[in-house]
């Protein structure tokens, strides 16, 4: 099957290149998923031709955690802990970068890679992907803080909320290639998300606040003596959780990359419109790179590149973001006694405190900056949703099925997304941060498990040339330990708290 029309940048290199040979890779497991053939590993993209994938997974990240969560922990103990949201984000460029690994490999997701070990973590991993996300806070959050700037009343955020999902809904579903859709819909974000934190640099962040931030950066690895009385532990996790992406989101760095075309991905349909595009029946499994030296050379510089892409672009960006603003809130919010509710009221505040001292526009444009965000997110969460879950469905068990391919599948996942948020709003649950928060903690769990999975994955279904080896080894190890503790300890303090009560 010729597909080289149907892709983006790169398309030239798609072709009839690396014809399965009757060999199949060994390693990875076959008894859940059809073993893999070998096939030769296409060129390198040039690194311009790569940026994307990242920037969507960054685009996802500026928005609960750096916008809402870490500005929420700043507003109320100040910025000693920011230490640990850039831990976060760091820990997740390494835990995305083996997701990467796996399918610059093999073309197949790191769910699928699971699903090869034992068939039910490839639902176990949907049901993860789908519980967290299925309350809609990103989208109440963007539409609590639209109203801050018309003045409409809080009882109208959750009907105004529905007509936003529906109108997600519409725009990733008639989109001829979905995932050209989300590139240039984060692609803005981003920009604006840059526009926004210079202008705010110069002109709303205090000299003190950059003192407080640096002087916390020494303090690495304490935390504030008390913290825990004042913000809540849920919070801290949901902090760390969504520093950067989080939970499932960053399994679909996967989906993503093969879609731009990165490594063996380029032998995998892309995700189209059923209603405005050429769907593709095929299930996406994957095939292995050729051992040889040819191929494993250009796995090694696909790998240079995919690190480059990812620290530029989504660490970059997740760390600047998450610092920035919260040093925004800092400088306006903290010790002022109203951003001490786990709620909006703070977001409220900085807006106008940002009218104040820059100009009432600056204040609009932060409370603009934060509903496009936030709804952006809300995109971002019902397309790798759907993804994630449309893949599981056609690689483990529809394999064989003509009539369901996978772009039809994520069609009707993304309007289940769509109608069970919508259902879950009007039954009353529309409290911004507390969606946002339920759904870090669940996020968290995933995380957990998908840590040490993707050991397992990286060391024992790849090549001894490509394996997870050196001192990536131990960060991946470390990285485990990290989500599994923070977990454990937010089980621990809640079982406290009922024992207490």
């Amino acid at each position: 099957m010729d597909r080289s029309g149907e892709r983006g940048p790169g398309s030239e290199r798609v072709g009839t290149a690396g014809t399965p040979t009757e060999e199949f890779a060994e390693m990875a497991p076959s008894r859940n998923v059809p073993p893999m053939p070998y096939r030769d590993m296409p060129e390198p993209l040039s690194l311009g031709k790569m940026m994307g994938p990242s920037v969507i997974l960054a685009g996802l990240g500026v928005g609960s955690g750096e916008y809402i969560l870490w500005p929420f922990i700043a507003s109320n103990v100040g910025l000693a802990f920011m230490w640990a949201a850039v831990v976060g984000v760091t820990l997740q460029y390494f835990l995305n970068m083996e997701i990467e690994r796996y399918t610059l490999a093999t073309g197949e997701t790191a769910v699928v890679g699971f699903a090869r070990f034992w068939k039910p973590w490839g639902i176990l991993m949907c049901i993860g992907a789908v519980v967290p996300n299925m309350f809609p806070g990103w989208i109440t959050s963007g539409v609590t803080i639209f109203g801050y700037l018309t003045g409409y009343g809080e009882g109208a955020v959750p009907y105004i909320a529905i007509i936003a999902l529906i109108a997600l809904g519409i725009a990733l579903t008639t989109s001829p290639v979905v995932y050209n859709t989300m590139e240039k819909a984060e692609f803005f974000k981003v920009g604006l998300t840059f526009v926004f934190l210079v202008i705010a640099i110069f002109s709303a962040i205090t000299a003190e606040a950059v003192a407080k931030l640096f002087q916390g950066f020494t303090n690495f690895g304490q935390v504030p003596i008390g913290v825990s009385e004042v913000v809540p532990i849920s919070i801290f996790l949901s902090g760390l959780i969504f520093a950067g992406a989080g939970g499932a989101n960053n399994l679909v760095q996967s989906n993503w990359i093969r879609d731009k075309g990165f490594g063996m991905g380029a032998y995998i349909p892309r995700i189209v419109s059923p209603i405005t595009g050429e769907e593709v029946a095929a299930p996406a499994t994957g095939s292995m790179i050729r051992q040889d030296e040819t191929n494993i050379s250009r796995f090694w510089r696909w790998w240079r590149l995919a690190n480059i892409e990812q620290f530029t672009t989504f660490w970059f960006i997740c760390v600047f973001s998450i610092l920035t603003f919260s040093m925004v809130a800092y400088s306006t919010v903290y010790g002022k006694g109203i951003a001490e509710e786990a709620d909006l009221t703070f977001i409220q505040a900085e807006g106008q405190q940002l009218a104040n001292i820059v100009g009432g526009w600056f204040g609009a444009l932060f409370w603009i900056f934060g509903t496009l965000s936030l709804v952006l997110v809300a995109l971002g969460i019902l397309d790798y949703v759907s993804r994630l879950v449309a893949d599981v469905l056609k690689t483990l068990y529809l394999r064989e099925n003509d009539r369901w391919s996978e772009s039809r599948m994520y069609f009707i996942m993304v309007w289940s997304l769509v109608a069970l948020g919508t259902i879950i709003l009007l039954a009353g649950f529309q409290a911004p941060l507390i969606l946002l928060v339920t759904s870090a903690v669940i996020s968290g769990g995933v995380m957990a498990v998908y840590s040490v999975l993707l050991l397992i994955l990286n060391r024992r279904a790849l090549p001894e040339a490509i394996k997870l080896k050196g001192w990536r080894l131990p960060v991946l190890v470390i990285a485990a330990v990290f989500y599994i503790f923070f977990v454990g300890w937010f089980i621990v303090t809640q079982i406290q708290g009922l024992l207490g009560g």
